[in-house]
């Protein structure tokens, strides 16, 4: 993959540069903190105080780095509940780019790291005693999903005007109809049409205020 480069953001992790799309894979403000705002604080967390469950149910479009899974384990280690998290990835990173990341070092969890990793495509892999990981390498736009299954979905895909595959009416139905019902999704993007169409599939649609660099971002919530 000689047109992916690794860069560093404002906050001292790393994120990626796709060349030939001319997109990041994290923003520039901070890779940490985006995934953090976005998926941890706007997505699990805010799930886990509304729903108290043995289990939570992650479906994650676009494993990428993994720092959404590194950040997800992290978070369960000291919590009450266990984590399923199924991630999705169309082109998964070779291993040479994956080992200079510093997300492990950075958090502290360098094994964790070197675990979601290191961890099978395609077979449930239990990383600790609270996470559970399946890695799956194919394409989410045509390939069978779990319906009325998960919890939270993180949506990491490319931005729109880049991936706009991952962005139609046809594979937001698709994804969301994984949802169970008082689940939901989150995702940086807040462009105006991805959000009305995922009103028009019913769900409450949220606008809250986006990561550093960013004014807003979209939470959607299942609620019939």
């Amino acid at each position: 993959m000689d047109y992916i480069q690794i860069i560093s953001t404002e906050d001292g992790s790393h994120s990626l540069l796709n060349t030939a799309l001319h997109e990041t894979y994290h923003s520039k403000h901070g890779a940490l903190r985006e995934s953090r705002h976005v998926f941890i604080d706007a997505g699990l967390n805010f799930f886990v105080s509304e729903n108290r469950g043995k289990i939570v149910r992650v479906l994650e479009v676009g494993f990428g780095t993994g720092l959404n899974a590194m950040l997800s384990l992290v978070h369960v280690k000291n919590e009450n509940y266990q984590m399923y998290y199924e991630s999705w990835e169309r082109n998964p990173l070779p291993v040479e780019i994956v080992e200079l990341l510093n997300y492990g070092k950075l958090l502290d969890d360098s094994m964790g790291f070197n675990a979601i990793h290191r961890a099978p495509w395609g077979l449930e892999e239990r990383i600790n005693s609270s996470f559970i990981l399946k890695k799956v390498h194919g394409d989410i736009t045509r390939d069978a999903l779990s319906p009325s299954f998960f919890d939270i979905i993180y949506y990491d895909a490319f931005a729109p005007d880049k991936q706009p595959d991952m962005w139609t009416m046809d594979v937001l139905k698709r994804v969301t109809d994984t949802l169970s019902l008082g689940g939901l999704l989150v995702t940086y993007c807040a462009k105006g049409q991805v959000k009305r169409d995922l009103a028009s599939l019913g769900l409450l649609v949220e606008t809250l205020p986006g990561p550093p660099g960013k004014r807003e971002m979209t939470r959607a919530s299942r609620i019939i």
